[in-house]
């Protein structure tokens, strides 16, 4: 950063001296061949200088001094040094890039007046030609430049307004997920726990289902608040837990709530080559193995549970078999079959259930080790 500062301070200085040095060296030779006394030879080589050396000055005092030599020169001598043209042009072209596009016409005016009087010389011609040209090609660079600016500007702006309706978008639909869903469910857990105090004589198997379903209500109460933490990120009062979505890892963790809350045997069988699988997919095999645990603990309560993960090159075969009665599972309003149908169909897949070959309910889902549907 200070090179660069150094280096952007050091060029006009720089080009100043390669200017006038070679601006002395015209005029000398000039003055040589033309065969030009001493006083007039030295007023050439001052006015070479002149006409040079300013450069390194700040570009307003720079160009009105340059500018003011260059036409008491042209008056005067009738000639300029071709360093003297170049340095005009560059001051010139600098009030244009910095701004003062309009001092810089003001002083290239002068010019093309010049080059109206009778028998201009080339020099004149030249900077009454390229000297307001390269005022407003400096003007047009610079608003270029501040276009190019002003568009990213506008486009951060842009990318900033998206994330942030996103961020009030998901903070809304975690409100209202939470104020509708939760209520509900924590009122489940609560009736379930005071049914069980409060009901007398109740059986102990009664009293068993009853705490299983507070239990579940509870987990079930933890899991959504975990899922709407992830869409509350601008909920900073009140920072909730994060935890990664659960995949093929945390089956047996799965399976062993499973045998805990039904008291029924529940087996974990897995053949074949395991393949790396895509998130997408791991999460949609766990959520089908927990739908079908919980269907299976409420419609066929004490059947033993198989889940069988089958490994066949690039696909996942997911079955979940109980040795219940095998009823049908189409209650009024439920939605856990057509839950599990659309999580396989959103990473590819397919899923069938019905009654098993060999008795019970069965539940087959077949899944891409990639998921072939992307949002």
């Amino acid at each position: 950063m200070i090179g660069a500062r150094l280096a952007r301070r050091a060029t006009p200085t720089v080009g100043s001296g390669v200017l006038a040095v070679a601006a002395l060296a015209e005029s000398i030779t000039r003055t040589v061949v033309t065969g030009l006394g001493p006083p007039l030879a030295f007023v050439v080589a001052a006015m070479a200088l002149g006409t040079t050396v300013p450069l390194s000055l700040p570009r307003r005092p720079a160009a009105v001094t340059v500018t003011a030599l260059i036409l008491l020169s042209l008056t005067l001598l009738q000639d300029v040094t071709v360093a003297g043209v170049m340095a005009q042009l560059i001051v010139l072209y600098r009030l244009g890039r910095n701004g003062d596009s309009l001092m810089g016409t003001a002083l290239a005016v002068p010019f093309p007046v010049l080059a109206l009087l009778p028998a201009p010389d080339i020099a004149t011609v030249v900077l009454a030609s390229a000297a307001p040209t390269l005022v407003w090609v400096g003007a047009a660079l610079r608003a270029r430049g501040e276009a190019s600016v002003h568009h990213a500007a506008r486009q951060a702006i842009a990318a900033d307004l998206v994330q942030h309706t996103a961020r009030g978008e998901r903070a809304r639909i975690a409100r209202e997920l939470h104020d509708v869903v939760a209520h509900h469910i924590s009122m489940i857990s609560v009736q379930a726990e005071t049914a069980r105090l409060t009901t007398a004589d109740m059986p102990a198997a009664g009293a068993q289902r009853l705490r299983e379903i507070g239990d579940t209500a509870r987990a079930g109460l933890t899991e959504m608040r975990r899922l709407l933490g992830v869409l509350r990120e601008d909920a900073a009062d009140d920072p909730v837990e994060r935890h990664p979505q659960p995949g093929l890892e945390q089956l047996n963790d799965l399976l062993d709530e499973s045998r805990e809350t039904s008291g029924a045997a529940t087996r974990l069988i897995v053949s074949g080559s395991p393949v790396r699988l895509d998130p997408g997919v791991e999460l949609a095999a766990y959520r089908i193995v927990q739908e079908a645990l919980t269907n299976a603990r409420r419609h066929a309560p004490g059947a033993a549970v198989d889940v069988e993960l089958r490994y066949r090159g690039e696909v996942l075969s997911v079955r979940v078999r109980d040795n219940g009665p095998g009823l049908a599972r189409t209650e009024p309003g439920g939605q856990g079959l057509a839950g599990m149908r659309e999580r396989a169909a959103a990473v590819g897949g397919e899923l069938r259930c019905g009654a098993g070959s060999l008795g019970g309910f069965l539940v087959e889902a077949t899944l891409p080790a990639t998921s072939e549907v992307t949002t």
